[in-house]
């Protein structure tokens, strides 16, 4: 069912729980997390970054996305995520797709607000929501790798400043999460959060969501976080399920049925998500 990402995310505002954003990578993934969405009633965003699109191909998300449209009764959008070449969005949002994320984040502050304007006066002409990134995480998010001592927090006057000049829809904020897995206890930097929170008052999204507890991720959805992105849980746990199913039937060779023993482990992982985000019976 086709609702404007923006509209997700005011009502997720309002009701204080936040939409889970899930990287998928192919139809399995997209209609595992679909499939686990629809049972839990929760909305969800399937996120794809652009080494998912150039794996699957645009026809294919576009395909994948206008047929999920049709099968699926949850309020639902498929959304780019750390998508840096503008002109690779304008062709995706001249395709269909209507939720992208405009990653300029690495450019100096003047450069930063530049894409991403551009970006937002391509975008809001055609209905598309735009979501951009102040500061930098430390990680990896498909082929991008940031250094601990390369990330940069979200500077709360800065954050002000943008939103106003860029007209974004949301703002993904740098607040000490991560891509990939935390290495130590996760700290995160709520005093930052509030001052955000304070001078912003569009949504505001939680990037590096996998391996967070709970309780942590709870604490930033009261304080404004309307989105959480997860990524690396999802792929771990399809993989190894996937490990241990060839492991117990070696002469397995029917992908029908060794990805159904993947797409469980997945499914598990984004029911669990979901449960953290608070954003079940919601849809």
């Amino acid at each position: 069912m086709a609702i404007s990402t923006k509209n997700l995310l005011l009502e997720a505002q309002i009701g204080n729980y936040a939409v889970p954003a899930f990287n998928v990578h192919n139809l399995e993934t997209a209609k595992a997390v679909l499939e686990t969405a629809e049972e839990l009633q929760s909305p969800v965003l399937l996120a794809a970054t652009p080494g998912t699109i150039k794996y699957m191909g645009e026809e294919f998300l576009v395909g994948i996305m206008e047929a999920s449209r049709k099968r699926y009764g949850i309020p639902f959008e498929v959304h780019l995520d750390h998508h840096e070449n503008i002109d690779d969005i304008k062709r995706l949002v001249d395709a269909g797709v209507r939720s992208v994320m405009i990653d300029a984040s690495h450019h100096p502050f003047e450069e930063n607000v530049r894409i991403v304007k551009e970006v937002v006066d391509y975008a809001s002409k055609r209905g598309a929501f735009v979501e951009a990134e102040l500061g930098r995480l430390s990680g990896i998010e498909d082929d991008m790798s940031v250094d601990e001592k390369d990330a940069i927090y979200t500077n709360p006057q800065e954050a002000r400043e943008f939103v106003e000049r860029t007209g974004i829809d949301s703002l993904a904020v740098a607040i000490g999460t991560a891509h990939g897995l935390y290495k130590g206890e996760p700290k995160l930097d709520l005093d930052r959060l509030k001052e955000i929170r304070q001078v912003v008052d569009i949504p505001l999204v939680l990037h590096g969501g996998s391996g967070l507890p709970d309780e942590l991720v709870q604490e930033t959805i009261r304080m404004g976080i309307c989105k959480v992105n997860i990524a690396t849980e999802l792929k771990n746990a399809f993989v190894a399920n996937l490990k241990q199913h060839f492991v117990d039937h070696p002469e397995e060779n029917d992908p029908r049925k060794y990805f159904k023993e993947a797409i469980s482990g997945l499914k598990q992982v984004a029911a669990d998500k979901i449960a953290m985000c608070q954003s079940a019976q919601k849809a």
